[in-house]
């Protein structure tokens, strides 16, 4: 790793929602807080809630397939690392027993917890996207550099991102009621 070990993650047993990412990008490297980033801003607004809850580990669990920044390659970051997932993941995901929803983002976290349910690429998963819901929410990575992926799939943001939100709303909704 270029810039050394710095796991970033989080995680609790109450968490009712998991976000399962890819890797750290440098800006959260650098301040150690998951989806501190414009990546962040936007999947904070596609899931309708704001920094507070996002960042609330009772509520929202954060576990990317590679915990530590890999560096940087021409046209972005490179894979996340893959002994990360093979070493952590499965004991990490057992500790997560009342999950009801997980944001699945990006091909690699598409290939780890979709397995073979997944389509042939990206945009075929995400667009049959009712195929694994609710269980799963497969989106693409919320990264500025996918700005032309959002405009010529315009269906994502018109029909696939309201169910995200009222689902979210529904489980957090639930959850709040629970500790009343």
């Amino acid at each position: 790793m270029p810039l050394g070990p710095n796991p970033v993650f989080q995680a609790h047993p109450n968490a009712r929602i998991l976000i399962a990412g890819q890797a750290p990008g440098i800006r959260v490297h650098q301040s150690s807080i998951p989806f501190n980033d414009p990546s962040g801003d936007r999947l904070r607004d596609w899931m309708g809630v704001d920094r507070k809850i996002f960042y609330d580990p009772h509520k929202v669990a954060i576990v990317p397939m590679g915990f530590c920044y890999p560096g940087s390659a021409d046209r972005g970051d490179l894979p996340p690392r893959p002994e990360c997932a093979a070493t952590w993941h499965k004991q990490l995901l057992e500790a997560l027993p009342r999950i009801e929803l997980t944001l699945v983002i990006g091909i690699y976290a598409q290939r780890y917890h979709l397995g073979s349910k997944r389509k042939g690429s990206l945009t075929e998963t995400v667009k049959n996207w009712c195929d694994y819901w609710p269980r799963y929410a497969v989106l693409p990575h919320p990264s500025p550099r996918n700005n032309g992926w959002l405009k010529k799939n315009p269906w994502f943001g018109e029909k696939m991102l309201s169910e995200l939100r009222l689902a979210v709303g529904r489980i957090l909704g639930k959850r709040q009621q629970e500790y009343r």
